[in-house]
């Protein structure tokens, strides 16, 4: 039997982890309903965060809970019919908490074997009629209509994947540490750290923006050679974010990455991935894409082709590009050398591209914008959004101008602006 987690974990860590959440994640506001999704696995942790939202003044805090056990059931026993169909009930519901303007915490973790004997094609299937249900709410996420948060929560399977030479106790004590630290939530002072860590980003993106480089040149020793061509008038966001009533965010914790949406039609080239794509509770490992006019052409991986497969034809969008980031291989968390088997983790320890959807947020004025002229801007759309991470500590990344002009933008891995 393992510990309970505040054996493993003093109380004041995981205070600390949940207040971060609350405040500086979804930055909850005086009498906001506040929507925390977690499997009932994590229920001690969720509690945390229901206190401290509560704590920063939320008017109610409602529980989503799920099973994981159940929803395997459910993928390998449920009728066909019920796989390619979503209850209305499922989007009326949050379409209630959207008109009650709430904020989520999406509570997080991996596990490997739950869904190990699922059909990719099944769960692809559920997938896709889950995301077209919800596309309204999906779009607002990605507008920042709505404010919301991923957080990751360490399990015993997810710990033990990590750190396999370690007993189940220790993986999962030293998971928590890792995860605390790359989080930057093990300070004196987190929300302080926070703070500062925008600062940086703000400076950076600032410089991006101005410049409005043409496209970006990706080199490294694995592989990669990949030019990404950008839109105009392109927007890096990263960091901290503001919803559409001025209310300033962090989508995702940790966060460290730089990002901003492709032109779908002018990205060529090769990218080798560095990081095992997690997608569903499988592992797609060694990932190689190839891309000719924003196409993914062709591709391969040593595990998991058949899923990697089912996931590139979700549907049309689903071969191109919808976002682009520069991470530094220097952060806390890429210092703490650990393969997660996580893509909030492992995407915010490398550069990355997303494959699927693009952000509107990321063109200027997206929102005087129609969806028309969007796509005209170069925007994909899709009902598909997975990260895909590829950069490493030699990583060079050269800012390529309208006029041909290059800038150094990355070098052995690390920022040079």
């Amino acid at each position: 039997m393992v510990k309970n987690i505040e054996e493993l974990v003093s109380e004041e860590s995981l205070k600390k982890y949940a207040d971060l959440a609350v405040r500086m994640g979804v930055n909850v506001q005086k009498k906001q309903l506040v929507v925390i999704h977690s499997d009932i696995k994590h229920v001690t942790f969720a509690r945390f965060v229901q206190r401290a939202a509560y704590e920063a003044g939320a008017s109610s805090v409602v529980m989503d809970w799920s099973d994981e056990w159940s929803t395997q059931t459910f993928y390998l026993h449920a009728a066909d019919k019920a796989i390619d169909h979503v209850p209305d009930w499922k989007k009326a519901r949050i379409n209630e908490w959207d008109k009650a303007s709430a904020a989520y915490i999406h509570l997080i973790s991996e596990s490997f074997d739950v869904f190990a004997d699922i059909s990719p094609a099944r769960f692809s299937r559920y997938q896709k009629a889950y995301r077209t249900k919800l596309e309204s709410y999906y779009a607002k996420m990605r507008s920042h209509e709505v404010r919301w948060c991923l957080l990751a929560v360490p399990s015993s399977a997810w710990a033990t994947k990590v750190f396999p030479h370690l007993r189940k106790e220790e993986a999962l004590q030293s998971l928590w540490q890792v995860v605390l630290h790359g989080a930057r939530a093990d300070g004196k002072y987190p929300i302080k750290d926070w703070e500062n860590h925008d600062r940086a980003f703000e400076s950076r993106k600032t410089f991006l923006n101005n410049r409005q480089f043409g496209a970006l040149h990706f080199i490294n020793s694995q592989g990669t050679d990949l030019v990404i061509g950008m839109p105009d008038n392109h927007v890096f966001l990263g960091g901290g974010v503001t919803d559409t009533k001025g209310i300033p965010f962090f989508p995702n914790i940790p966060t460290e990455e730089i990002f901003s949406a492709p032109h779908k039609n002018k990205v060529s080239g090769r990218l080798v991935a560095t990081k095992p794509l997690v997608y569903g509770g499988r592992v797609i490992e060694d990932v190689s894409l190839t891309f000719q006019d924003g196409r993914i052409t062709s591709y391969s991986a040593a595990h998991g082709q058949e899923a990697l497969q089912r996931l590139l034809e979700t549907d049309e969008g689903a071969i191109c590009l919808g976002e682009i980031a520069l991470v530094s291989s220097h952060s806390p968390l890429a210092q703490t050398n650990t393969l997660f088997y996580n893509t909030l983790f492992d995407e915010n320890t490398a550069c990355h591209i997303g494959i699927g959807n693009a952000s509107p947020s990321n063109l200027q004025h997206s929102s005087n914008l129609s969806e028309q002229a969007l796509e005209e801007a170069g925007l994909n759309t899709s009902l598909l959004s997975v990260n895909v991470a590829f950069g490493t500590e030699d990583m060079k990344v050269v800012g390529v101008e309208q006029e041909g002009a290059e800038t150094i933008l990355m070098k052995d891995g690390d920022f040079q602006f």
